[in-house]
């Protein structure tokens, strides 16, 4: 008759009890049980420490009824990547089945693993399948025993038949081992020689054995004869019988390392081994002395130790020179340190002018972020060496990289009191396929470098010119940085690009740094695939010059002539010769006819002459700053040639906030910095009044997105919520990863819309968490974009933060920018 439901669930539970007292009589280290066809652990899974039995759930990360896959690529991921696949395959639910199909019900497979203190284990792990006789599940326990002691049981008991074989073999195994063998009994001293080589020389035996009675008479004379000196005390411990017995009261062998001398006359290493011929614990009676010759052996160990004092040399060495490059960070450092230390000043003082508090926060943030790009170069300073720092090639502005090494540079430049000449050569193409940050950091470190080098009231030289590339689709950019300063020796220039360099002139001179700048702006131009070469001379100054190609970009923008400017006049009033000439160049090319002066008074008397003439100028561009007459004296005298009607620009290498009231009060239009570019040319030629404030332009409307911030540091916290609601998103926190599975294991489906994850948490990390969430039953919340947010920001952890089921990356500190964008992208 057919059993009923309640007879199967009786005897499908049966089954599981005696499996489970067959788990816990074995010992069993932990267990849990499995249902094979759902893939799932229904229930908790168990470790049992001093017969008690714990939860492991929490601890692990999983929760009650986890899948079965999943608990299995925890584990595996414990064992060493040899054992890992043999793991995977072992416990596959596929080779479970096909197991059960063939009568195999209790199968088990062995690992070496880590018990719960940490210690070595062998583990052997079981597992006992049956079917669930109401819904014909598979189902299974595993239980895991630890055959650590066995093994060593096993591995004793070799050991001892190890032993008592090689005492049945003593004369045939020693003979085969030692070059020389003697068997002695203790209480006659008779002895008999089984071995001999040219470790120790037949003659030399015989003649001593004829001069003396016994073996230890012997043994003390050839000690006197052939031993090195500094071994002969310890040596002639072996010729003392009471002395030997004691050595080997409670073992069996007993070794001892000496210098004696060999057949060429030179000194060798000789090994003495003692061998007793009883048990461990008896006392000795029958022994042997073994010699053998390990002369090489130990030849070899001394070059092994002096490789590894090589090696210990030269890493203390190495700490050395970090510990020098740490003390001598602090001018990298401040450089972009003193930018935000004094335009915060500077924007306090400013407190009631939007614009120049505007214009002072965004040169904070350029200076912050190339202080953040010195950390990751110091974190990096191993990945350079190694070759690991990989160039990020990304369409990129060229005007944009040289107005922020200006703006960087630039509290520097006017504490020192220098001029700064900045300006450009035959640029056609501002767009390009480049590394924006490594770019900016090797100009940054060689301008740098010539301020610091470079007296009060010297001189620095920016220029950077556009030559024909012979790669199709690329151009050559090249940038000549140029000082008077104090110059190098032509020693010193010859090692300059070598790692902690550094010129003994500078280092009188009190001037402070790393000896690294050069070496890593070196590496950074190799990498980019360009060249970089230096000229100078004592006392005189010296140039940098850094070539390098570049992709262009796939937008290349032509640019035309203006229609209302076409075949009118300009002039170009600038100091520098060379910027009179390029801008002119630039004034051209889109069709005015351009003059130049490099003098503020003769640009008043051509701009008089012009009017005079009726061939009056319909634009000028005026150096702020030039010996014989500053721009703003020019402009105002100018102004009352012409009048009002006609743009007249500042053209400018330095911050122009504190005389803008004054230069507008003159009559200035507008301002432009240098170096001045095609593209910023026609802009302040076509709009020469810019009075909008420029706001960051978003496609997405964030107001009323809900998001889940998970952040355990409160500082974070605070700073991330307030950007976010800035932004329009409504806010909720949680403090770890467990908070965060928690309260997306309950919310309703629509309660979030996007998760900002930070990495490292102390209950359980961001990696963990986003796996917990990708396993949530809700497909909505399982399916929630996840963007990691953390101050792990190499290339490795943004690979992890994906491989866990991340959506975005976002690198703390935050900019606020990359933020938006990134949030954009994922909710656009």
């Amino acid at each position: 008759m057919e059993k009923t439901v309640l007879e199967k669930q009786l005897e499908t539970c049966r089954r599981k009890i005696r499996i489970m007292e067959h788990a816990l009589s074995a010992s069993a280290g932990a267990y849990y049980n499995i249902n094979i066809t759902e893939n799932t652990v229904p229930g908790t899974m168990y470790q049992v420490i001093d017969d008690v039995e714990y939860s492991i759930n929490e601890a692990i990360g999983f929760p009650d009824d986890c899948r079965y896959d999943d608990v299995i690529e925890y584990w595996g991921k414990q064992l060493t990547e040899e054992q890992q696949q043999a793991y995977f395959a072992f416990f596959d639910t596929a080779h479970l089945t096909e197991c059960f199909e063939k009568g195999e019900d209790h199968i088990f497979h062995r690992y070496r693993t880590k018990d719960a203190l940490g210690n070595p284990m062998l583990a052997e792990q079981h597992i006992v399948m049956y079917r669930d006789l109401v819904n014909n599940d598979l189902l299974a326990i595993t239980y895991v025993l630890d055959h650590t002691k066995i093994e060593e049981l096993h591995a004793r008991d070799a050991e001892q038949r190890k032993l008592l074989e090689e005492d049945i073999r003593k004369i045939e195994g020693l003979a085969s081992q030692y070059s020389t063998l003697y068997f002695i009994d203790l209480d006659s001293e008779q002895y008999a020689q089984y071995s001999l080589s040219d470790a120790i020389s037949k003659e030399r035996i015989d003649n001593i054995a004829r001069n003396s009675g016994g073996f230890f008479s012997t043994f003390r004379n050839a000690v006197a004869a052939y031993s090195h000196p500094d071994f002969r005390e310890e040596l002639l411990k072996f010729a003392d019988k009471e002395h030997i017995k004691e050595m080997l009261r409670s073992r069996k062998r007993h070794s001892y390392r000496f210098m004696h001398t060999g057949p060429d006359g030179e000194y060798q290493w000789i090994e003495l081994v003692l061998i007793k011929f009883a048990g461990a614990e008896e006392e000795a009676s029958q022994i042997a002395f073994a010699f053998l010759n390990v002369d090489d052996e130990e030849n070899e160990k001394e070059e092994q130790r002096k490789a590894l004092m090589d090696a210990l040399a030269a890493a203390e060495h190495a700490n050395r020179a970090k510990t020098a490059f740490l003390n001598n960070m602090s001018h990298d450092i401040r450089t972009p340190m003193n930018a935000i230390i004094g335009y915060t000043a500077l924007a306090a003082a400013h407190l009631d002018n939007t614009d120049v508090i505007r214009d002072y926060l965004k040169k904070i943030s350029i200076s912050s972020s190339h202080l953040l790009s010195l950390i990751n170069d110091v974190l990096d300073m191993s990945r350079i060496e190694s070759g690991r720092v990989k160039i990020e090639d990304k369409e990129v502005h060229l005007p944009d990289v040289l107005h922020d090494l200006r703006t960087i540079i630039q509290s520097n430049i006017t504490a020192k009191q220098q001029d700064l000449f900045i300006d450009t050569q035959d640029i056609i193409h501002e767009d390009i396929i480049t590394d924006k940050l490594r770019l900016n950091q090797v100009l940054l470190n060689i301008v740098s470098n010539s301020i610091k080098f470079t007296p009060v009231g010297g001189t620095i030289s920016i220029r950077i010119s556009e030559k024909p590339c012979a790669l199709s689709g690329y151009t050559t950019y090249e940038f000549r940085i140029k000082d008077n300063g104090i110059g190098m020796s032509d020693d010193f220039r010859e090692h300059i690009f070598e790692s902690f360099s550094r010129e003994q002139t500078a280092t009188v001179s009190g001037i402070q740094g790393t000896g690294l700048g050069m070496a890593i702006t070196k590496n950074i131009v190799d990498m980019m695939g360009g060249s970089i070469s230096v000229k100078s001379e004592e006392g005189k100054g010296s140039e940098f010059v850094v070539t390098i190609d570049c992709k262009l970009s796939d937008n290349i923008v032509k640019y035309e002539p203006i229609p209302e400017l076409q075949g009118a006049r300009a002039l170009v009033a600038d100091d520098d010769t060379d910027t009179c000439m390029s801008v002119s160049k630039m004034l051209r090319q889109i069709g005015l006819r351009a003059d130049w002066t490099v003098s503020g008074k003769e640009a008043v008397v051509r701009a008089k002459e012009a009017y005079d003439e009726g061939d009056e100028f319909k634009a000028f561009i005026i150096d702020w700053l030039m010996p014989d007459m500053n721009g703003i004296e020019t402009v105002r005298r100018i102004r009352k040639v012409i009048g009002d009607s006609t743009p007249i620009i500042i053209l400018t290498a330095y911050d122009w906030s504190d005389i803008e009231t004054e230069a507008r009060e003159a009559g200035v239009t507008a301002f432009v910095s240098k170096p001045l570019f095609m593209s910023e040319l026609r802009e302040v030629l076509t709009t020469p009044v810019r009075t909008k404030i420029e706001k960051e332009e978003r496609d997405v409307d964030f107001t009323g997105k809900k998001i889940l911030l998970v952040e355990d540091n409160e500082l974070n916290q605070e700073i991330a919520s307030e950007i976010l609601k800035e932004a329009g998103f409504i806010v909720d926190v949680a403090e770890d990863g467990i908070v965060a599975v928690e309260k997306m294991a309950c919310a309703a489906s629509d309660r979030y819309d996007l998760i900002l994850m930070d990495i490292q948490m102390p209950k359980m990390n961001g990696f963990i968490a986003t796996r917990e969430i990708r396993t949530l039953s809700d497909n909505r919340k399982a399916n929630i974009p996840i963007i990691a947010m953390t101050a792990n920001a190499f290339d490795e952890d943004k690979k992890s933060a994906f491989e866990s089921g991340m959506n975005g990356f976002v690198a703390k500190p935050i900019n606020i920018k990359e933020l938006m964008n990134t949030l954009a992208d994922i909710l656009r």
